[in-house]
């Protein structure tokens, strides 16, 4: 390939054209090491959001995270003052891992976001058990909570003052706010900048200039599953498209499938982990029809010790069948499952190919028919008629709700106005099935009104499933 090279290009590096047959390029540093070459790669890690408050506040105590020597800082400042006190500011994934490990050194935590619910990117029921989990580890959280003024006090602390008048006396703030593209090389050197400043490239990581490439954390790539254009900036994909990039250099054939962001957080034992698009995108965003399934299993069978439960939500094509989505939460083995369901998304299955994955099973480990089997097989009935079925969103007001746990559930929790004719005593009191259609049967996962609808649909009652039961039921206790 000649002169084809990579180099890895310090901060102030800048690209300079020299020639123009053949394509010469030369990128300069401010090492004073040069390299002409005929292609050239970029791949430059993001910069950390500053925001507006936080970019204008520089006092001690006030960190940003996004680097292993901030993270280091951050350490020395508590050991130093013997912090007591701490101010997250963003509730995504670096902001809550660093929340739990604040905890866990003994500092009172306040974990401040402006939207109103941890973890944005996530469906809210599902996040809803991530700060459920988190309060009860002693977690404050302020959602659709903005920062307005950060002061620093006379005795060193500091004092975070929401919108609204709330102010948080603190001994330091973090702000893990996520990241922007650090795309200033490529603007300078005149490539083209997605709205958001990403370096937009093709399938083959091919820049506006031909004779550029770009990969990483510096690129708006697609979208793995509608094909649009997206800027996700997540490692896995990071690295792969550097290696793709460079094959690309020398000459070899490749095409970067897209991203659809599979990512996975711990917190406290708790695990929660998403691939592809959430119902918030599927509903605002695209054209595609699309239906939803919560379902409550263990992550192994039940009579071998340590199992726990799973949430699992899964989006699908009404039209096919193609997976769309995953989210699942639980104390388990979740990130496996939606490691299974990212490939299947990746490889445009269907929720029937999912019926039929054969997967591993032991007692240990999972189930014979696993919460990735589940899966198919329950939205495959709502695809076959064999469920009718609608979620708690869709219920309305002033129906026949029927609850078919048994008594003492019931007298535990139960929704307002249900009438409760448990499934065990169900073929006995047929003679109470309110008169109004059609009834709308809910159990504590959704197995049981599963099967109680069939009964109902073969007598000829007009009868639908709410979808995940009362633990899918938004304000429910959580796991």
């Amino acid at each position: 390939m000649g002169r084809d090279w990579t180099h890895a290009a310090k901060a102030g590096t800048v690209l300079q054209r020299t020639g123009t047959t053949p394509r010469q390029l030369t990128a300069v540093s401010p090492n004073c090491w040069s390299i002409e070459s005929g292609r050239l790669g970029i791949d430059q890690n993001p910069e950390g959001n500053r925001g507006g408050i936080i970019s204008e506040h520089r006092s001690p105590g006030v960190f940003h995270l996004r680097t292993v020597p901030e993270a280091r800082a951050i350490r020395q400042w508590i050991s130093e003052r013997d912090a007591r006190s701490a101010v997250v500011i963003g509730a995504g994934f670096i902001g809550l891992e660093a929340a739990e490990n604040l905890v866990v050194r003994g500092l009172d935590v306040h974990v401040v976001e402006a939207q109103n619910q941890v973890l944005p990117p996530l469906d809210s029921g599902v996040a809803s058990y991530v700060g459920d989990h988190l309060v009860r580890h002693k977690i404050n959280l302020h959602l659709g909570a903005a920062v307005e003024t950060i002061e620093s006090q006379s005795d060193g602390t500091l004092q975070v003052r929401l919108r609204g008048g709330e102010c948080l006396q603190t001994d330091l703030v973090i702000a893990a706010l996520g990241v922007r593209p650090w795309s200033d090389l490529a603007a300078a050197a005149g490539l083209e900048l997605s709205p958001k400043g990403a370096v937009v490239v093709d399938e083959a990581l091919r820049t506006s200039d031909p004779h550029i490439y770009a990969a990483g954390d510096v690129v708006e790539t697609s979208c793995a599953i509608t094909g649009r254009p997206i800027y996700l900036p997540l490692a896995g994909p990071a690295n792969r498209q550097g290696r793709m990039a460079a094959d690309a250099i020398m000459g070899r054939g490749v095409h970067f499938r897209g991203v659809q962001g599979t990512v996975v957080c711990g917190l406290f034992g708790l695990t929660v982990a998403a691939t592809g698009l959430s119902r918030r995108q599927l509903g605002g965003q695209y054209e595609i029809p699309w239906d939803t399934l919560w379902i409550h299993p263990k992550d192994h069978v039940g009579y071998y010790p340590g199992s726990h439960p799973i949430t699992l939500q899964v989006t699908y094509d009404t039209s096919d069948g193609r997976v769309l989505g995953a989210q699942a939460v639980g104390m388990g083995d979740v990130a496996r499952r939606i490691d299974v369901l990212a490939m299947a998304i990746q490889l445009r299955a269907t929720v029937m190919d999912l019926e039929q994955s054969e997967l591993c099973y032991a007692p240990q480990f999972g189930s014979a028919k696993d919460p990735v089997n589940m899966v198919g097989m329950v939205a495959a009935n709502q695809l076959r008629g064999d469920l009718p079925s609608r979620s708690w969103e869709e219920v309305p007001t002033g129906v026949a709700l029927v609850d078919v746990r048994e008594v003492a559930e019931y007298a535990e929790e139960h929704v307002p106005g249900a009438l409760n004719l448990p499934l065990s005593e169900l073929r006995d009191r047929l003679d109470e099935v309110p008169a109004l259609r059609p009834l709308l049967v809910y159990c504590r996962s959704g197995q049981r009104s599963y099967n109680a609808v069939r009964l109902f649909n073969q007598m000829g009652v007009e009868a639908e499933s709410i979808l995940g039961g009362m633990m899918s039921r938004p304000g429910e206790p959580r796991v």
